[in-house]
């Protein structure tokens, strides 16, 4: 999970509880768990980040806890459930993510939910020793998924 989100950093069970304790404070992001709806079990989480109220846009991310997740709907169901919130309730127009190159299975997943390719961000992530690019995509209020 960590090389699909590009992260580096390794984090101890007191600095997530103090993130998360952190969280109900901030109004830049929303961060919601992924249930699933027939026996609540924890799938993953979904996340609008960098909210910006002057431009009407945000960050999104996802990541579902376990390739057994994966394939299933779920990430699709709860990324266009987060779409339908940024564009319905906050009314956001933008929102924007990046993802791999060697993740293709998540960027058709997020053109299934309404994201388009809009660049390339050349070697963004350096991974034991090798550099992958990163797909920009970003999804409009006005454009039907």
């Amino acid at each position: 999970m960590v090389r699909l989100t590009g992260t580096h950093a390794t984090f101890t069970r007191d600095a997530v509880s103090a993130w998360l304790e952190g969280l109900r404070d901030r109004d830049d992001r929303s961060d919601w768990a992924i249930l699933r709806s027939d026996d609540g079990t924890h799938l993953g989480e979904v996340v609008l980040n960098d909210v910006d109220d002057d431009n009407l846009s945000a960050g999104f991310r996802i990541m579902l806890g376990s390739p057994r997740w994966f394939g299933s709907g779920y990430g699709t169901e709860a990324t266009r459930a987060v779409l339908g919130h940024a564009f319905d309730t906050l009314g956001l127009h933008r929102v924007e993510l990046e993802v791999f190159a060697f993740n293709p299975r998540a960027q058709r997943a997020y053109e299934k939910a309404g994201f388009v390719v809009e660049g390339r961000r050349r070697d963004a992530l350096l991974w034991d020793g090798e550099w992958f690019d990163a797909i920009v995509m970003g999804c409009l209020s006005n454009v039907e998924a």
